[in-house]
């Protein structure tokens, strides 16, 4: 007979230490082990942050690595870049509770097809309006919508705004563009 492994609750989750080498993060309650991402990761993070806080205006708040539960008990994550309105930030305890309304995940090997297919419907599921897949191998960005509409967008293209912010526009170039990165 076969024995159940339990499930971990967010705040047993939270009293977990991170290992060396990266951080875990609550994924069907159970732990995922996430590497420390490379800095050509980092630097999209940080061009997205910079572009979606300038676009996003007063209303919302855009960071990077921010802690959301999507569902339930069992599941604590944290998006690379995330825009959240300011209504539903400023009612947090601990961690947002639901997605937030942009998510974006800049891909790293550790990453699958079926994790981002899965973490795409949770989070569309519980609260975001869209769920991004930023690739920097091939820079382009794959956004998918509430409705269950994927689009792909390439260097040259313009991904629109207006379902998330009201407003605004963003370049693919404009994502994947070295100069934008913070000098260190």
């Amino acid at each position: 007979m076969a024995t159940a492994t339990k499930l971990l609750t967010i705040e047993e989750f939270a009293e977990i230490p991170n290992p060396p080498g990266g951080v875990y993060e609550l994924f069907h309650g159970e732990l995922n082990f996430v590497p420390y991402p490379k800095v050509e990761h980092k630097d999209t993070q940080y061009n997205l942050r910079e572009l979606l806080s300038a676009i996003a205006g007063r209303g919302w708040t855009v960071r990077e690595e921010y802690p959301y539960c999507p569902l339930g008990d069992h599941e604590q994550w944290a998006a690379d870049v995330a825009a959240v309105s300011l209504a539903r930030h400023s009612q947090i305890v601990n961690w947002l509770q639901g997605a937030p309304e942009l998510v974006v995940e800049v891909l790293s090997p550790s990453n699958t097809a079926s994790e981002m297919i899965e973490k795409a419907a949770i989070a569309l599921a519980n609260g975001s309006i869209q769920f991004w897949e930023v690739n920097t191998d091939k820079p382009r960005v794959r956004v998918t919508h509430r409705d269950g509409r994927s689009i792909l967008y390439s260097p040259g293209q313009t991904i629109p705004l207006d379902e998330v912010f009201g407003n605004g526009q963003l370049t693919v170039d404009a994502i994947f563009a070295s100069d934008t990165a913070p000098a260190e």
